[in-house]
């Protein structure tokens, strides 16, 4: 009789949240916190670069949309890689790219040089951050694997802050050019550390057919396993798909699922850089002075701490509604926000609001993502969701300057942008509607059985 193999799924989710999960949830965090500190550092420098170069401001926007195709490009590129070749050294050589190419850039003496090596530096946060997302997924156990990748999602709004705390102390006594080596020395430090630390993906492992000591010696981090124990599986039905990840998010099965999540992510940067990059000129234009338009701004992305909640729900309840639901909630938040300008009080409520609602809603879709798709394509369905919808913070940036060139007012412009958040909760329904979720799916339907009826 042939040995059953050895449920690895089913084994991580019988376990306590123990010291290896924390060191892999604290890694993974790291990575996120430092694409958020890059992100965030970089609108901190730009005063102090204008002035010291004596550029003007559009001078200044290929080096800002650079590091954006650059994103682009990276996710594009790693998901697919490391669906071939490994989840940990796609993360290894992406974080090391990031510090390198970002300690470079204090090296820099004109902008050709800094837009080039923002692009680089966008590749390796590209790359970095979906990769980060799957390994993540792959060690919670079921029952919590949202509220942990969400968590894990906290790091960029940690990052963004930290960023602009470190450069307004960092500046005035070493210059602008300080920020970037704290943010090329710091990765390259970590990257050193995913060596060290990081274990790869044991789903990935046995996804590959990988020798039975390997995976035996990265479970044995994890609880004892039974010394018998020859065989594996990562709770899926034996047979396999030989289609690369990017045949299989286009399959059939899944390419409803996928297009909807790039809609989603996509509307949900159009919303986001939209009022990152305009909000202060919006609230200036309005007739708010300057501090006012600056420190309300601010409150936009503080919503992302929450993250963990949204997580929690998606966790408990079904998670395409949840997050659904959350950017259908943004869109009315950002439709009122348009209607209170005038009102202090109230405009400072709802600005909040309609960031806390966007900034859970908007990571969830990474823990949305890497439960919707088989180990074989996990890190390309991510990354290529992340990728392509980050054209939608180019879209973002665009669309603005095209409605205030047109003279919309400030109600009509937050009324053009709430319906982003409106066409993502659409999208969200018809994925729910088109494969419904349910636990442990697309593992199942890869193998061509029908799951049983919940």
């Amino acid at each position: 009789m042939t040995e059953r193999p050895f449920d690895i799924q089913r084994f991580l989710n019988e376990q306590p949240f123990a010291a290896f999960h924390w060191r892999v949830f604290l890694l993974c965090f790291l990575i996120v916190l430092l694409d958020g500190f890059d992100t965030g550092a970089v609108g901190f420098v730009a005063p102090s670069l204008i002035k010291e170069w004596n550029v003007t401001k559009p001078e200044l926007g290929p080096v800002l949309s650079s590091a954006l195709f650059g994103l682009v490009a990276g996710s594009l590129s790693a998901g697919p890689l490391a669906d071939r070749i490994g989840r940990k050294l796609v993360l290894v050589v992406s974080v090391a790219l990031f510090g390198a190419a970002s300690l470079a850039v204090a090296l820099v003496t004109d902008l050709g040089q800094l837009t080039l090596l923002r692009f680089v530096t966008g590749i390796g946060l590209g790359a970095a951050m979906p990769n980060a997302v799957t390994l993540m997924s792959e060690y919670c156990p079921e029952q919590r694997r949202a509220a942990l990748t969400n968590a894990m999602f906290c790091g960029f709004p940690v990052g963004a802050s930290l960023g602009g705390v470190l450069a307004a102390w960092l500046i005035p006594q070493w210059g602008w050019r300080s920020v970037f080596v704290l943010g090329g020395v710091t990765p390259l430090a970590l990257a050193a550390a995913l060596v060290l630390l990081l274990p790869e993906s044991v789903r990935y492992l046995i996804s590959k057919s990988a020798s039975v000591d390997s995976i035996r010696a990265v479970i044995r981090q994890i609880a004892p396993l039974p010394a018998a124990v020859r065989a594996f599986s990562s709770g899926a039905v034996a047979q396999r798909s030989d289609k690369s990840g990017i045949a299989m998010i286009f399959s059939p099965r899944f390419v409803v699922g996928t297009l909807t999540l790039w809609v989603a992510y996509f509307m949900g940067l159009v919303i986001f850089y939209a009022l990152i990059n305009w909000m202060p000129v919006l609230l200036r234009d309005s007739g708010m002075d300057q501090k006012n338009a600056t420190l309300i701004s601010a409150l936009f992305p503080l919503g992302g701490l929450l993250a963990v909640v949204s997580g929690w729900l998606m966790d408990r309840f079904n998670p395409n509604r949840v997050v659904a639901l959350g950017y259908v909630l943004t869109a009315v938040a950002l439709y009122a926000v348009g209607q209170v300008v005038g009102q202090l009080a109230a405009l400072i409520v709802m600005v909040l609001v309609a960031g806390t609602l966007l900034n859970t809603a908007q990571p969830s879709l990474g823990s949305l993502a890497a439960a919707f798709y088989p180990t074989e394509a996990r890190a390309t369905g991510v990354a290529w969701m992340m990728g392509c919808g980050r054209f939608g913070g180019i879209v973002g940036s665009f669309l603005v300057a095209e409605l205030t060139r047109r003279q919309l007012d400030f109600a009509s412009i937050f009324s053009v942008i709430a319906v982003a958040g409106l066409i993502a909760g659409a999208a969200l329904w018809l994925k729910q509607a088109v494969h419904p979720e349910r636990v442990s799916e697309p593992e199942v339907l890869l193998a061509g059985v029908q799951p049983p009826a919940s």
